[in-house]
């Protein structure tokens, strides 16, 4: 009953009646007072715990530090006021400043007195963000326009920071009048300037048509920027070409992400008038149709880091199961089953991709150089073996994935490309397969049928990691911390044991760079075929009434955040024992070969080199880090080294890797550019020469039969001999 016996205040108004107060005035003050209670009340905490303002102290210590922006959730402001929350939502662009005014307001009280030369307060920028479920980019309609939106993606491209004016003075040009102080609208719209001078004064001839102008040096200024936002792989549906979304950042959201982030925007969905209309006259045509655009109001970027987005949206309670899971005996042959389950047998091949979806450890050295912890696979062989299929399921389930084709992909698609922006006609940079997979997997199919100097363009992202470009005036360096899988099928299309090394058509550069190569062979034999036929069989009988996984898998959704999940949390070492076991059988399988060596009289086609070392030793730190400890064991090593021995090591006995960088001893290459110089003086260019009575002059003077046969072999692939006359004759061309 408080205020009942209030007597008021009456008073009378002599001079007429008071001007009517807007009602949308009124509701805008009210508005603007409550959000000024939010932000100086709100507080976080218990009475017994002691609470905190969360706002009034986040702005006050900003403010001292010389950033003036503010944070704010959006379940913060429905919780203290669901009407604010709800104006903010449906009407942003018109609340918004107010809430930008509030905050002003209350910086102003809580940093009182400011020391001398900063007396100016300064406008404070507000950035919104919240815990909603996010739209799509498709989604975005009509109905959303001057909504607050938020929508995840990838963001591809950036230009660079320009200003925008938010108030301007224009001068006429007839009568020198100035008009200060013209509020600018935020976001792409702009602002047309009066076409006519209003001011009238006696004696004067009238001004001419358009004759305001703005004067630079009394604008006031913001920086922004504008980005592309493409949708995230996933969101497109299939077979269909991915949206793009151009966005609008100013002030201190500016150059807050690079190309390549993957970010979820908070933002105004906005519109604007489309290009130029460049027909005269009256038959324009689109007069009302307008462009979209978002002006952004919050950036959260998912990319710290690998393991994505993904992480941000686990529970306690998954937590636990996956640290329950990681303590299993058998994690690792449960890992290797769950991966492609459909797929029968390539056991090793399938702990493999296990070990390339959790890596092993990125190290930094103290002088800045850092040594990749990625794992890099190639699987070569005959077709109908799978390759693809496995390619297909690695790329579904790592957190990151990108499947290109080795036909469909150029140097410029896989890195990066340098494009004109439409628009500014500036030149902008795009990242391509291997920047947009960081923290990934990429997936090349047909390895083989890739053109030469496109796969030279993979050979530095693969080992150091970056993507370096110098185009058209910009030269800048790119991360791509991506794994590579690729598939590739040999020369003849199917594997021929007979020829041996001819098998592989790849530089020995590229092939250095591969952790573990694997030889996949379709063998014959009737008791697999019939096992495998029966699998088969299986698969298609029961593709759609098969519901449940089979027992001890894991189901794909789980996997991938189960890697995600082991990828954010640990980056284990070598222990000591396990160090001092690997340096061991390091030794072992140098000294191991240079006895082989002694023994058979000529050099064995693959020596151990440290590639392969350190490919050793990110297989057993992937080990280690499936199962969540700090350091990798003997265990892991000894696992790592079969690894190594049924991929690699198997894949040179088989002859095919000879001529490879590491693979080849310098004997042996002492003894090749001994036999091709001789065969370059013994016949000139455009002669032609039997090529058995050469063979026969060689072995006369005691050359390896092997070698001469590599050396033709090797001349003909670079184009300097021909065979002639049904391959009986050589003819030499340059």
């Amino acid at each position: 009953m408080s205020g009942f016996d209030d007597p008021g205040v009456y008073y009378s108004d002599s001079f007429g009646p008071d001007p009517q107060t807007d009602d949308g005035q009124l509701l805008r003050t009210q508005i603007k007072k409550r959000m000024r209670e939010f932000l100086r009340q709100y507080r976080v905490g218990s009475d017994r715990s002691g609470f905190t303002f969360k706002y009034r102290d986040e702005l006050k210590r900003h403010y001292n530090l010389g950033e003036y922006w503010i944070d704010v959730l959006l379940e913060d402001l429905s919780s203290f006021d669901e009407d604010l929350a709800d104006y903010l939502l449906k009407q942003p662009s018109e609340h918004l400043p107010l809430l930008e005014e509030a905050a002003q307001e209350v910086a102003d009280e809580v940093t009182r007195p400011r020391p001398a030369g900063d007396e100016i307060l300064q406008d404070i920028q507000v950035m919104l963000h919240s815990d909603a479920n996010y739209a799509n980019i498709r989604s975005l309609k009509s109905e959303q326009v001057s909504r607050l939106v938020k929508i995840p993606g990838i963001v591809i491209s950036a230009t660079a920071v320009r200003a925008k004016a938010t108030r301007i003075a224009i001068e006429c040009r007839g009568c020198r009048n100035i008009m200060n102080n013209i509020a600018v609208r935020p976001g792409l719209e702009g602002y047309t300037l009066p076409r006519k001078c209003n001011t009238e004064q006696a004696g004067r001839p009238k001004c001419p048509m358009d004759p305001y102008f703005i004067i630079p040096d009394k604008c006031k200024c913001v920086d922004f920027q504008t980005l592309k936002l493409q949708e995230t792989p996933d969101a497109v549906p299939h077979g269909e070409m991915p949206r793009h979304m151009q966005l609008y950042c100013d002030r201190y959201l500016c150059d807050k992400i690079v190309p390549g982030n993957r970010v979820t925007i908070m933002g105004i969905y906005s519109i604007r008038k489309s290009g130029g209309t460049t027909t005269k006259g009256r038959d324009r045509v689109g007069v009302g149709i307008r462009g979209s655009y978002i002006r952004v109001v919050g950036i959260q970027v998912d990319t710290e880091g690998t393991g994505h987005g993904l992480i941000g949206t686990m529970s306690p309670q998954d937590e636990e199961e996956f640290r329950h899971l990681a303590a299993m005996p058998n994690i690792y042959e449960v890992i290797a089953k769950s991966i492609a389950p459909s797929i029968y047998g390539c056991a090793d091949i399938k702990k493999a991709i296990g070990c390339l979806l959790f890596g092993g450890s990125r190290k930094r050295l103290p002088d800045g150089l850092t040594r990749r912890g990625d794992i890099n696979l190639l699987m070569l062989g005959d077709p109908g073996t799978a390759k693809s299929q496995l390619l297909k399921f690695v790329e579904r389930c790592s957190p990151i994935g990108v499947y290109t084709s080795g036909k469909g992909s150029s140097a410029a698609g896989l890195t990066a490309s340098v494009m004109r922006d439409p628009a500014t006609r500036n030149f902008i940079m795009e990242g391509g397969a291997m920047v947009l997979a960081d923290g990934g997997v990429v997936c090349i199919d047909e390895f083989d049928k890739m053109r030469e100097d496109d796969r030279v363009a993979i050979h530095e992202a693969m080992e150091q990691q970056t993507i370096s470009i110098a185009k058209a005036g910009i030269t800048t360096t790119l991360n791509s911390r991506c794994s590579v899988l690729a598939a590739a099928n040999s020369v003849f299309g199917r594997w021929d044991d007979t020829k041996g090394e001819e098998n592989i058509d790849f530089m020995p550069t590229i092939l250095s760079r591969f952790d573990m190569i694997f030889i996949v062979k379709d063998v014959h034999n009737e008791e697999r075929d019939m096992v495998l036929a029966k699998h088969v069989m299986n698969v298609h009988l029961s593709a759609l009434t098969q519901t449940h996984a089979v027992e001890g898998e894991i189901e794909l959704n789980k996997l991938k955040r189960f890697i995600a999940f082991c990828r954010s949390k640990c980056g284990p070492r070598l222990s000591v024992e396990a160090a001092e076991k690997l340096k061991n059988k390091y030794i072992l399988m140098r000294s191991g070969a240079r006895e082989h060596e002694r023994e058979r009289d000529h050099s064995s086609s693959i020596p151990i080199t440290v590639r392969q070392l350190e490919a050793i030793i990110r297989t057993s730190e992937s080990m280690a880090k499936m199962k969540l400890q700090p350091f990798a064991t003997e265990r892991d090593v000894e696992e790592g080294l079969r690894l190594f021995q049924v991929s690699t090591l198997d894949a040179a006995m088989s002859g095919s890797l000879a001529g490879v960088e590491g693979f080849t001893t310098s004997e042996d290459q002492e003894m090749l550019s001994r036999v091709e110089k001789q065969l370059k003086r013994r016949f000139a260019i455009g002669s032609q020469v039997s090529e058995h009575s050469i063979v026969q002059d060689f072995l006369k003077q005691k050359y390896p039969e092997h070698a001469i046969y590599r050396v033709l072999q090797l001349m003909m692939r670079r184009g300097e001999i021909q065979h002639r006359m049904q391959r009986k004759v050589l003819y030499r061309i340059r």
